[in-house]
């Protein structure tokens, strides 16, 4: 290193003047063949040493304010990237209101969170947990310059300066490889992907098979809003051009006194403002779906039997508490959702499919895990 690099590195700062990085690795999707590829944002292209870094990152506590939550906190890998408490609790303790999502295959989501349609990338998204102040999660805001230096150690410079070479340390970077990271989170490696896409007659069971049959057909009207390969409406990728911003009320509360949901969540008439979007939230990916209990926005269904209960009823009649009412009955829940005959061999053989859903490869690949 010559003297004017040296004298150069002091005037710019040690994040633009490492050593000549090697050239960057282009990430290679973990798709089968004939899957589409995400959408990536133009400024924010995908490669190994971003995702790199943002695993780093995922995991790091250092990025909450006072270092007692990682992403990876709310988020699990054995719970398909969510967790198994009904409503998340932020880094100062604080109790949320909504369940935390399971992170899957959401590079292929159109919209993210559970009920916001302007949320449509996850650079953008990734900016509530960090800095928002209601609830509290990270709790970055107002400790902005105290938290980035605790990513400058010698072995967060290196990854920095692979990842982002000639740019200086900053929060737009940590969001950058973070959703990098989170869109290497891809699930496609279940039984049913094996029958369904790579010609395995035998990856499903007998009963998982009618379980499929009974998930597509008119009767249950599953498909509706958990269609597609990605088992939601809410998907974008480089084939789908169409911009699709689908949620749904599923009629899990009606709450007379106050015409709707409850007043604490709303859904999607929070950010529209517009009375027909009370109690509207977005239709999560069932890939995983058995592994990510409990269930609904705000976790209040707690297992995948009583989920299948609640949807042949025709939404969910609460006789008791300050949320009694038939939620049957609320006139803005969806057309799809208006109950269905089930036996108890049909629920097992529903069951089944849904089971066959689950990626075990994604559950436990080391790759995906806390960097040892």
């Amino acid at each position: 290193m010559n003297r004017f690099f040296v004298i150069l590195c002091l005037v710019v700062g040690v994040f633009a003047c490492s050593e000549k990085q090697p050239p960057q690795v282009e990430y290679q999707w973990p798709l089968m063949k004939g899957f589409p590829k995400p959408q990536v944002p133009k400024d924010n292209p995908m490669t190994e040493e971003k995702v790199a870094l943002g695993r780093a990152l995922f995991y790091d506590n250092n990025l909450s304010f006072n270092q007692q939550q990682s992403c990876a906190s709310c988020h699990q890998q054995q719970y398909a990237f969510g967790e198994n408490i009904d409503q998340s609790i932020g880094s100062t303790g604080e109790q949320h209101r909504r369940n935390a999502p399971a992170l899957v295959n959401i590079a292929y989501n159109k919209t993210l969170t559970w009920a916001h349609d302007g949320l449509t990338t996850i650079e953008r998204q990734l900016l509530l947990p960090i800095f928002g102040e209601a609830p509290v999660e990270l709790g970055v805001t107002g400790h902005e310059q105290e938290v980035l230096k605790r990513f400058t150690s010698k072995e967060y410079q290196r990854l920095f300066a692979q990842a982002f070479p000639g740019e200086e340390l900053s929060f737009d970077l940590i969001v950058k490889a973070q959703a990098s990271f989170v869109r290497s989170l891809i699930s496609l490696n279940s039984p049913f992907d094996r029958y369904a896409y790579a010609g395995d007659d035998n990856a499903l069971s007998e009963s998982a098979l009618r379980g499929m049959n009974l998930f597509f057909s008119e009767k249950l009207e599953c498909h509706h809003c958990h269609g597609g390969f990605n088992f939601t409406q809410s998907t974008s990728h480089e084939k789908q051009l169409l911009d699709r911003r689908p949620f749904h009320n599923t009629g899990l509360y009606f709450v007379e006194r106050v015409n709707g949901y409850p007043v604490k969540d709303i859904g999607l008439a929070e950010i529209s403002t517009l009375a027909r979007d009370n109690g509207r939230f977005r239709a999560p990916t069932l890939r995983n779906i058995e592994k990510s209990a409990p269930y609904m926005h705000d976790g209040s269904i707690k297992t995948l039997s009583d989920v299948l209960d609640f949807y042949a009823a025709g939404g969910r009649n609460i006789q008791l508490g300050k949320y009694q009412g038939d939620g049957r009955k609320n006139p803005l829940k969806s057309p799809f959702v208006k109950g269905f005959a089930m036996s108890e061999q049909d629920k097992t053989d529903l069951l089944a499919f849904l089971s066959s859903l689950t990626d075990e490869k994604f559950l436990t690949d080391k790759n995906l895990a806390q960097p040892e």
